[in-house]
């Protein structure tokens, strides 16, 4: 069962700076007094009107990043209108300043800044580049999210998400899809993220990625035992398999025409239930399982083809 869908709660400056500071090349050149201040849009604001003293519209629950627009333009100013300014947007809620280029702010600018309690931050990158980066980290950030108890799989580039009981045999067939060139992304628990609406990303909580947990075995290191190669940190969900009790199946789809979709966090992911039974390897149908649905994506779908065809051959008997 997945829980309920969240959207993460907003973030501080200081868990920002502390977990993409450094790949996005910021350091701190003002106080860190301002690192309880929250972000609550996933977003990026330059504040060039607001410095021009425009605050209708003014994004204030974002990151502002000055550049060398804005720069210029306070550089232009006397040092009293320059101060009076920059005064006004540091009044405002806002989280933090980032300064692109390397650039730093005249020093009566970062006393203002210190004096309302906001952080400056310094980044070598220039002001496109670190909007990019950082709107992507932030989105990724914000992005609504869920938990599903189950296994998560990177079968021959195709990320599967194996549901089933306790006890269904879901580690072991990982195991299985391991000695077959797969890739574990999380076991037991799989942490799984709405990336824009247009697809799921899963990955494992940080406590237990790279280790899966085996009956009878305990906890065992998946990359020391069989390669660094059989470790995804994330992949995005393409295929989501349910692991069936064969004698609660009522019916089994012997063609594959019915298309069941699973949905989480609001899309419909591709869906297939497997029955289990003593002496099926269940290992190797989820993998063919997986290449099917790598086929169907290249609009391949066996099933479709095979009644295009029979449907021909029960036309050409009516006519002749």
């Amino acid at each position: 069962m997945a829980t309920k869908s969240t959207r993460p709660a907003p973030i501080t400056v200081e868990t920002f700076f502390e977990k993409h500071g450094k790949e996005l090349r910021m350091k701190l050149i003002g106080s860190p007094m301002g690192y309880n201040r929250r972000i609550i849009e996933p977003t990026i604001n330059r504040p060039g009107l607001a410095l021009a003293g425009y605050f209708t519209y003014f994004a204030l629950k974002r990151i502002q990043v000055i550049g060398n627009a804005e720069l210029s333009y306070l550089r232009s100013l006397t040092a009293e209108a320059r101060k009076s300014c920059f005064t006004q947007l540091c009044r405002r809620n806002i989280p933090c300043i980032v300064i692109s280029r390397g650039e730093t702010l005249p020093g009566e600018l970062m006393k203002v800044a210190k004096k309302a309690g906001i952080s400056v931050f310094q980044t070598t990158m220039i002001s496109m580049k670190f909007i990019n980066a950082a709107t992507i980290r932030l989105e990724a950030e914000f992005a609504p999210r869920t938990t599903e108890h189950g296994c998560m799989v990177d079968v021959r580039g195709i990320g599967v998400l194996i549901r089933g009981r306790s006890g269904a045999g879901k580690s072991e067939i990982v195991l299985g899809l391991l000695q077959r060139g797969g890739s574990l992304v999380a076991d037991d628990l799989v942490q799984l993220r709405n990336i824009e609406g247009r697809e799921i990303i899963g990955s494992a909580p940080e406590i237990g990625r790279s280790h899966m947990e085996v009956r009878g075995l305990g906890i065992i290191n998946v990359p020391a035992l069989f390669g660094i190669g059989t470790i995804r940190l994330e992949k995005r969900l393409d295929l989501v398999v349910t692991l069936m009790p064969f004698e609660e199946m009522e019916e089994i789809d012997r063609i594959g025409l019915e298309r069941k979709k699973y949905v989480l966090l609001g899309l419909r992911i591709p869906h297939v239930e497997l029955p289990v039974a003593p002496g099926r390897d269940m290992a190797q149908l989820i993998e063919v399982a997986a290449l099917d649905q790598k086929l169907k994506s290249f609009g391949h779908d066996a099933s479709l083809d095979f009644n295009k065809k029979l449907l021909k051959i029960m036309r050409d008997k009516r006519i002749n």
